[in-house]
């Protein structure tokens, strides 16, 4: 027999799994220690791997800009242009 449109046990609807917390938890503990070694580990690359590592990081720092589209001009009249 099959149940349909009820919900018959589990975990609660927008609840994280368990081991969906537990690995998060873990996972910002590992990426907080890069982070504090980070300074060390740079100094030690060289010129161009640290330069690497700044283009690779950048986007994470600074967001992109984006360009506007669309016509700048359409609809527009000049002021010489009465009449």
């Amino acid at each position: 027999m099959v149940m349909q449109g009820k919900k018959t046990g589990g975990r609660v609807a927008g609840m994280p799994n368990k081991i969906t917390i537990e690995l998060r938890k873990t996972l910002k503990g590992i990426i907080a220690a890069e982070l504090d070694a980070l300074p060390a580990t740079f100094e030690q690359l060289q010129p161009k791997e640290r330069l690497e590592l700044m283009i690779k990081l950048l986007p994470f720092a600074m967001p992109k800009v984006d360009s506007i589209g669309g016509s700048y001009d359409a609809g527009w009249r000049s002021l010489d242009d009465e009449g």
